[in-house]
């Protein structure tokens, strides 16, 4: 069975992917980017079945959600996914359901400091990327970004988003398996708390030993700090390459640093809190 390990583009996967992979798949919980393959992305097309010429693209992969996760689930062991993909159904083909699904784990972020690593990661203006963050129609595909601009093969796998607040209301709503939403700025305040809470969740499915030393270690492995001196030394495969440049956009760039009251255009601001008001409420994004 599979747990998920789902959010919004630039909201924080990664960190919490590093912290549980540096804890369940090391002995001593020290963290290595090679760990982040046992939390590798959910791909339809890895696992893809034979499908009409005719059908849209949509359906080809949306067919192929569940068809590939009962074939991941043959053997009954349980599994991490990441994955950006709302929870929804294309064409009535659902992105999984309970017979696939044991629990999932919801990491959102203020779109408000969200929009500017977006921005960043995309190499989009703010206007491009606030129409990215509330467009209900939204596509990526988890390769290289400039394929937006390029022939799409037909065999390329998407991720439908649709805009931020879809996007979070869908797993939040998910009504089948259990889910822990961790906000981004609770992993900023206090990290070992959201980390022991989120080993706590997973301790439902899984045999956990609670070890002090090793979750310490997990936090000092996968800081910021830590991250972005790895991807310095060895690059980050997750990192994409500049259209501009040639040359890969940093992943782990601004930490804390990316702080939207000293970065964000006031009328974008004003534009964002009108727009996912509802949501951020609810969230304490004041």
């Amino acid at each position: 069975m599979i747990i998920w390990i789902a959010s919004y583009p630039k909201s924080g996967n990664t960190w919490i992917r590093s912290l549980l992979s540096s804890y369940l798949f090391s002995d001593n919980g020290k963290f290595n980017f090679k760990l982040l393959k046992n939390i590798e992305q959910f791909s339809s097309k890895n696992l893809s079945l034979k499908f009409q010429k005719n059908l849209s693209y949509q359906t080809r992969i949306s067919k192929n959600w569940i068809p590939s996760q009962k074939i991941i689930n043959q053997d009954n062991k349980i599994r991490f996914f990441k994955t950006h993909n709302a929870m929804c159904a294309i064409n009535g083909n659902k992105f999984t359901d309970k017979f696939n699904t044991l629990a999932a784990i919801y990491v959102v972020r203020d779109p408000r400091n969200l929009i500017t690593s977006l921005a960043n990661h995309y190499e989009l203006n703010l206007d491009e990327t606030f129409s990215f963050l509330t467009n209900k129609r939204k596509i990526i595909f988890p390769i290289n970004r400039g394929a937006e601009k390029k022939d799409i093969k037909e065999n390329e796998d998407f991720n439908f988003l649709g805009d931020w607040s879809d996007h979070y209301q869908s797993w939040k709503n998910i009504n089948f398996c259990p889910i822990k939403i961790i906000k981004y700025e609770d992993l900023l305040t206090d990290v070992q708390k959201v980390f022991v809470s989120t080993l706590d969740f997973l301790s439902k499915f899984l045999k956990i030993k609670f070890d002090k030393k090793k979750i310490n270690t997990s936090l000092i492995s996968t800081s910021f700090q830590n991250l972005s001196q790895m991807e310095k030394n060895e690059g980050f495969q997750e990192s994409v390459t500049s259209f501009k440049t040639d040359k890969k956009i940093k992943f782990f760039n601004l930490g804390k640093k990316n702080n939207w009251k000293n970065l964000l255009d006031p009328q974008i601001e004003k534009k964002i809190r009108e727009v996912f008001s509802k949501e951020m409420k609810e969230l304490g994004y004041n």
